[in-house]
């Protein structure tokens, strides 16, 4: 600026007195700062002057366009600049003190200081002139402060500091139009960019810094906008929403239990029936249509004492419907309620919980309230009794809480309540019920059920798990073993198999006798029905025989197996295809950790055109580790198989290749067998089994409902690096989603994941939550915290999402981010308690004790006996 020309020795040395530091110019040579100048005068304005700088410049990332936002971006952007704004203002009082602190150093000292902080503002290579606008406040500041001392020193510095001042007063006046536009907003003095195109300098900031990345540093993300149909709904209406009920404001260890989508001719009686038995209360929301056919049912459950809540006409998707065709839906359901009993509640609850703003005006207009969950059994989805059982008791074990959703139209619904109820009564749940204001216990109402005797008849999913370390008379195996007790713990835990039926043989164990009676045996005991699954899996030694006739015959070999009897006393694969078709099991999916070939097997059709109703058709399906001469590659991480480690990876989430929250056998093979091909010399193969009509065996994927905090674990160094590998390949395979994979017959086959099916909002929200989790266990922060973003733009009420999206930013040491996100959390559920803990050890890295000693103390008053209970009264005495 204005005849300042500074030798870049004199500069480096002046900056480095307050901790300043500027870039050499190209061609200057660098020069030693004095021994007086190496140590900074005053160390704190370094940070506060960059900090003031990126401020700066990111309010004109977030504004300079703001003609071309959406209403919701601009109002985002607004609330967002304003904080940073008010940050500033907040920076410029601590700015203050610290200028008075370097003019009064010694004269020298004090000197330099001022020189490089002025020299750093005037001609540091790395700032725009636009940039140096940042700084205006600080002169003004340095100006006054010089206006009270008449040595001559600071009448120089007075003199010098009011010349920059002008500068900046003419760069302005060549921008008054987009800084004033950007900065009047915030009632303060306007600074304007500089001698460069102002286009120019907005895209080099771009390069800084994106809007979005600004707005969720503070706390902000933009939710996708509603569809046009419930926007306009809500700009149609003038009525006041009705309040919503949610289950997250419910007292500890308390639930309320509903039942959709009736009343049913057979299953609302029965369930009915069990809840009488164990005394406790229940919620029915009945779809009008199916009220004047059964309109006895809802009568006989108001006389029972329990509620009867309004559900839609017809089911529709309401958040799609609007004026009287939405209106119809909500009315004539309560007309048909009040006619088969005036004591009907004014509860309500939107098909697939989804509604729009002219919803919820309707439902204050007729008296109606809006009932939602927040522990959902699926049983709409699930088949498995004890799955179900096990997705709710799971969802409470965390949420400690809440309104459950069941459906009365179900068998499995029917077989999964008394496992439930069993469970909560003996973990001393209380059961509430509607008063006519709100769900309350009443008093005494402890429920004390009748000793009957549940249903165990509906046994949806076995599995033969077995693994061989131990041979008599082959090589000796390292991780069979591990490998099949870790399927096992994934199949019992993370997808429901119910643990008696998941039998398992290991080592000594697993003869050729033993291995056949469990199919022959104990399968048939089991009486399998026709709905059944049956998933198998092996990990030990294979062997590839030629016949006489050329063909090759694969085997999988027993512990007590004879490397010269193989024909004798190994197990042929073409025992396993007889046992496949004798099965009396809709799906079979065998999953061989052992390398062969010569299976003599069909392949499958259907696989690319997978449907959630393919429960009518039969599917024999199996995957394999390799084929002849391959040698299973162990080592992997957590004393696995490179397989079985690929497999296990797949099973938590990463064969959803279309996100439709479920797993297939295809999408099993499509992502473990070039996975595993391009780390190992293994060539996994995979079909379909004599007898197979293209049915899928499915996995359907749990809910992740983990709130991440410093007790979640991620994985070791060597699982993350062979992750990297296996996604990278499986990213470079193919076309698009479809890859190419060997069949069971040596040949090859394209196999493609089925298209996803249309889902709500919410449902999108959940996927993207659960690949954030996948993704923070494998240290990708970056890629994590996007995948929370995308959670919380589909659902801005996503309590889980906004923590976790706080945690991915207290990992990087991004404290301030963190509290915010922690703080949001708490706004959407105020009874989240790990969400105290996070945000009062990210209070305590910013030194904001007061706020971290309110974080921890409220964390101890809603979970005295959390397992960090114990450490958050130990930061408390730190405080």
């Amino acid at each position: 600026m204005k005849s300042k020309i500074i030798i870049v020795a004199a500069v480096v040395a002046a900056l480095a007195a307050v901790g300043v530091v500027l870039r050499s110019r190209p061609g200057a040579a660098p020069a030693a700062a004095p021994a007086s100048a190496q140590a900074a005068a005053v160390p704190a304005l370094q940070p506060e002057l960059q900090a003031l700088l990126a401020n700066y410049r990111k309010i004109i990332v977030l504004l300079a366009d703001e003609k071309t936002l959406s209403d919701a971006d601009r109002k985002a952007a607004n609330q967002v600049g304003q904080s940073l704004f008010h940050e500033n203002l907040e920076r410029l009082t601590r700015i203050q003190p610290l200028l008075a602190q370097t003019q009064a150093l010694p004269p020298a000292r004090r000197d330099a200081a001022y020189d490089g902080l002025l020299s750093y503002i005037e001609s540091a290579s790395d700032l725009f002139d636009a940039d140096r606008l940042a700084f205006r406040e600080v002169l003004l500041l340095l100006q006054k402060l010089a206006a009270t001392d008449q040595t001559l020193p600071a009448i120089k510095l007075h003199k010098r500091v009011s010349e920059d001042l002008a500068a900046l007063e003419e760069i302005e006046k060549q921008y008054d139009k987009e800084i004033s536009d950007i900065f009047s907003r915030f009632e303060a003095r306007a600074i304007t960019p500089r001698r460069e195109k102002w286009d120019d300098y907005v895209a080099h900031l771009r390069k800084l810094y994106t809007r979005e990345q600004i707005m969720k540093d503070y706390g902000v993300i933009v939710p996708y906008p509603e569809p046009p149909a419930a926007a306009a709904g809500a700009a149609g209406t003038a009525a006041a929403p009705a309040k919503e009920i949610f289950g997250n404001t419910l007292p500890l260890k308390t639930v309320v239990l509903t039942f959709d989508d009736g009343p049913h001719g057979t299953y609302t009686e029965e369930i009915a029936a069990i809840l009488k038995q164990y005394n406790v209360p229940g919620v029915f929301f009945e779809v009008g249509q199916n009220v004047g056919r059964y309109k006895n049912e809802s009568k006989r459950l108001i006389d029972a004492g329990h509620t009867v809540g309004n559900h839609s006409f017809s089911h529709a998707l309401l958040s799609k419907q609007s004026g009287d065709k939405l209106y119809g839906e909500i009315a004539n359901t309560d007309i048909a309620l009040k006619a088969a009993d005036e004591r009907r509640s004014p509860l309500f609850r939107f098909p697939y919980g989804a509604h729009n703003a002219e919803g919820l005006a309707i439902l204050s207009r007729l008296g109606l309230r809006s009932v939602m969950w927040n522990v959902d059994s699926m049983d709409w989805a699930d088949p498995v009794p004890s799955s179900i059982a096990n997705r709710v008791l799971g969802t409470l074990a965390k949420e400690q809480r809440g309104i459950i959703l069941f459906h009365d139209i179900h068998d499995r619904s029917v077989k999964a309540l008394p496992m439930v109820l069993d469970k909560l009564i003996a973990d001393g749940y209380s059961f509430a019920a509607w008063d006519g204001q709100e769900f309350k216990v009443a008093k005494g109402a402890r429920p004390a059920p009748e000793q009957v005797a549940i249903s165990t008849g509906y046994a949806n999913s076995y599995a033969v798990v077995i693994g061989i370390n131990d041979y008599q008379k082959w090589p000796k195996l390292q991780y069979a073993v591990q490998d099949a007790k870790a399927i096992r713990d994934t199949l019992v835990n993370r997808f429901g198999f119910a643990g008696e039926r998941v039998f398992t043989l290991t080592n000594g164990e697993a003869t050729r006798n033993n291995i056949l009676a469990l199919f022959h045996d104990k399968l048939a005991e089991a009486r399998l029905k026709k709905d059944d699954r049956i998933f198998v899996f092996f990990a030990g030694h294979g062997a590839t025989r030629q016949l006489s006739s050329g063909r090759n015959l694969g085997y999988i070999i027993p512990a007590d197996s004879d490397p010269q009897q193989v024909s004798v006393d190994a197990i042929p694969m073409t025992d396993l295809q007889n046992i496949a078709e004798s099965l009396n099991a809709k799906h079979v999916f065998f999953v061989m950790d052992a390398c062969y070939s010569g299976l003599g097997l069909t392949r499958g059709g259907g696989s690319e055109a997978f449907l959630r109703d393919n429960a009518r058709r039969i599917g024999r399906q199996m995957l394999t580790a390799g084929g002849a001469d391959q040698l299973v590659a162990d080592g992997g991480p957590g004393g696995h198989s490179v397989f079985t480690w690929t497999l296990l990876q797949a099973l938590n989430g990463k064969a959803d290749l279309n996100g439709d929250g479920m797993i297939t056998a295809t999408e099993l093979a499509a992502y473990v067998a070039p996975a595993v091909a391009s780390v190992s010399q293994q060539t996994p193969a995979f079909g379909s089994l004599p007898g197979s009509e293209g049915g899928e065996f499915v996995f359907q994927l749990p809910v992740e409902a983990e709130f991440l905090s410093a007790q979640s674990t991620q994985l070791p160094a060597d699982a993350i690096a062979l992750n990297s590998k296996l996604d990278s390949a499986r990213s470079q395979q193919g076309d698009g989603n479809a890859v190419v994979v060997k069949n069971l017959n040596g040949g090859e086959q394209k196999l493609a994941a089925p298209k996803p099916v249309d889902v709500s909002a919410r449902q999108l929200a959940q996927r993207a939550n659960d690949r954030g989790m996948q993704l923070y266990k494998e240290k990708q922060y970056a890629q994590a915290e996007a995948a929370f973003t995308e959670a919380l733009k589909f659902r801005p009420d996503f309590g889980l999402a906004a923590n976790n999206l706080g945690f991915v930013y207290y990992k990087q040491e991004k404290y301030a981010e963190a509290a915010r996100w922690f703080e949001n959390t708490l706004q959407i559920d105020t009874s989240r308690a790990i969400a105290y803990l996070n945000l009062g050890d990210a209070r305590a890295h910013l030194n904001d004790n007061e706020k971290a000693r309110q974080a921890y103390t409220s964390f101890l008053a809603l979970a005295p006996n959390h397992p960090s209970a114990t450490y958050a009264r130990e930061q408390l005495k730190k405080l």
